[in-house]
């Protein structure tokens, strides 16, 4: 599957059929850290991704004022 990533900005392929935790994890990135995104939908952690997808992972931001 292509995986863009985010920050730097750059695209991997990662083989299919695997869960989000084990492709984050094969990335280096923890779940917190991050969103991945398939079309304009957020994936659910425990999501099986397959071969044909095409998944973003973006790093979470939080902000704003207390």
């Amino acid at each position: 599957m292509k995986v863009l990533l985010r920050n730097p900005r750059r695209e991997v392929e990662v083989a299919g059929p695997i869960s989000i935790v084990a492709m984050l994890d094969r990335l280096g990135y923890h779940r917190d850290q991050v969103l991945v995104i398939r079309g304009d939908t957020l994936i659910p952690g425990d999501a099986m991704l397959r071969d044909e997808d095409q998944v973003e992972v973006r790093p979470v931001i939080s902000g704003g004022a207390l």
